[in-house]
C-alpha cells in the first residue's frame, strides 16, 4: 500500500470548533477542504446550516458537527434536541460526546441508553462517532467505554475532543484498535501533528484522524512530496 497526500486527506477531519471561531474561519477551512479534499469539515452547531450550503455539491467532503460538545454533560433531552437540529440543518457526520461524568460514576445504563437514543434517531442516515475522552479515563475504563459505544450502534469510537491537554499516545491507540478489532471503526483526535504520527496511525488501521487544519495541510503536502509505502 502506498499512502499519498490524496489518500491521507480522505482520512482526515478538519474542524473549526473553538470558542472564537467565526464565519470567516469557517470559510477558510472550507476552502482548504475543497482544495485538498479532506473528508470532513467539523463546525459548531450554529454554523452547520451555513457549512451545508458551502459544501453543497462538493463530492467527498462531508458536513460534520458535535453533539454535547465539549463536556458531554448536557441532559439527554438537550442532546437529542441538538442532534435533531443538526439533522435538520444538513449534518452528515455527528461526533457525540459521551457523558464522561456518568460513566466515571459507573452509571453505564444511563450512558448506553443516552447514546442509543441519539444514534438510533439518525436511522443510519449519517455517520456517528462517540467521543470517549481517553485522557479522562483509566485504561480499564477505556475498554468498558469502547464496549458501550459498540453496543450503542455508533459507527466510530473517537478518542477525544482535543479540549483536554495532553500528547498523542500511540501505544494507547494501538491497544484501543486491537481491542475494538473490526467491530467498530476508530477515530483518533488530539495531538496528531506530524507525518510520522499520521503514518503510524494509518499503519495501525485507524480509519479516521482529526487534525487541526495547519498540521493537516502540512501532512498532506509532506505525503505528496514523499508518499509512504507500507
Amino acid at each position: 500500500m502506498i499512502l499519498t497526500g490524496k489518500e491521507a486527506a480522505a482520512l482526515i477531519d478538519i474542524s473549526v470548533v473553538r470558542t472564537h471561531h467565526s464565519y470567516s474561519d469557517l470559510l477558510a477551512v472550507v476552502e482548504l477542504a475543497k482544495q485538498y479534499r479532506f473528508i470532513n469539515v467539523h463546525a459548531l452547531p450554529c454554523w452547520v446550516s451555513a457549512l451545508a450550503r458551502l459544501l453543497d455539491g462538493v463530492e467527498g467532503v462531508y458536513v460534520g458537527s458535535p453533539v454535547g460538545f465539549p463536556s458531554g454533560g448536557a441532559t439527554t433531552l438537550t442532546k437529542i434536541l441538538e442532534a435533531e437540529q443538526l439533522l435538520h440543518d444538513g449534518v452528515e457526520e455527528m461526533d457525540i460526546v459521551m457523558n464522561i461524568g456518568k460513566f466515571k460514576e459507573g452509571d453505564y445504563r444511563y450512558v448506553l441508553q443516552e447514546l442509543r437514543q441519539i444514534v438510533g434517531m439518525t436511522d443510519h442516515r449519517v455517520k456517528t462517532k462517540v467521543i470517549i475522552e481517553t485522557r479522562a479515563l483509566e485504561e480499564d475504563e477505556i475498554c468498558r467505554a469502547c464496549d458501550i459505544v459498540k453496543e450503542s450502534g455508533a459507527d466510530f469510537v473517537k478518542t477525544g475532543t482535543g479540549w483536554i491537554p495532553g500528547t498523542l499516545d500511540l501505544n494507547q491507540v494501538r491497544r484501543i484498535k486491537e481491542y475494538c478489532g473490526g467491530d467498530i471503526m476508530l477515530k483518533v483526535a488530539g495531538g496528531v501533528r506530524s507525518r510520522e504520527d499520521f503514518i503510524a496511525l494509518v499503519g495501525m488501521g485507524v480509519e479516521r484522524v482529526g487534525i487541526n487544519e495547519h498540521s493537516a495541510v502540512q501532512i498532506v503536502q509532506a505525503l505528496n512530496a514523499a508518499p509512504h509505502q507500507f
